[in-house]
């Protein structure tokens, strides 16, 4: 059965903010780099490699279901934020972004009855509380950390260890 227009559209827009979520991540951790937290910037490299990953997984099914992919311009993100907190803060903020888009397209599955995109997105559904759920328990500690610099560099140096 091949993919609904209005599936197709939707998938492939979700694979462009993925890709932008790659770009995001790879922009903190240039923000990361240029303020010396090697660690944090090896988590966020690693992130955008991941956020790249799921671009290709949309990709890959959109072509499977009979569709094309359409890339579109990609937005220019941030590049400077006011602390570690903050990016983090903003990398919170964008997951939600993402959770909630992946639970449209969900809605609009269901719909129209495509099952085989149904059983495609939990994948998404099920990473995107991972996802959340990473990031929430670094703001945790960069919140119980709350500013000194000694807690900020252990927990660095742990978030580089990101295999």
């Amino acid at each position: 059965m091949v993919i609904s227009e209005r599936i197709r559209k939707a998938l492939n827009n979700q694979l462009n903010k993925e890709i932008y979520s790659s770009y995001l991540y790879l922009s903190m951790a240039t923000y990361f780099d240029a303020e010396g937290f090697k660690g944090f910037a090896h988590w966020m490299k690693k992130q955008a490699q991941e956020e790249l990953n799921h671009a290709m997984k949309f990709y890959s099914y959109i072509y499977d279901r009979g569709g094309r992919v359409e890339l579109e311009t990609i937005e220019k993100p941030p590049s400077k934020w006011e602390g570690v907190e903050e990016a983090f803060k903003a990398a919170l903020e964008h997951e939600e972004f993402v959770t909630r888009s992946i639970y449209d397209i969900l809605e609009l599955a269901m719909e129209e009855k495509d099952h085989a995109t149904v059983s495609f997105l939990k994948w998404f559904v099920d990473e995107q509380v991972e996802e959340e759920e990473q990031v929430r328990e670094i703001l945790d500690l960069l919140k119980k950390a709350s500013g000194h610099i000694s807690l900020i560099f252990q927990l660095d140096r742990y978030l580089g260890q990101r295999e």
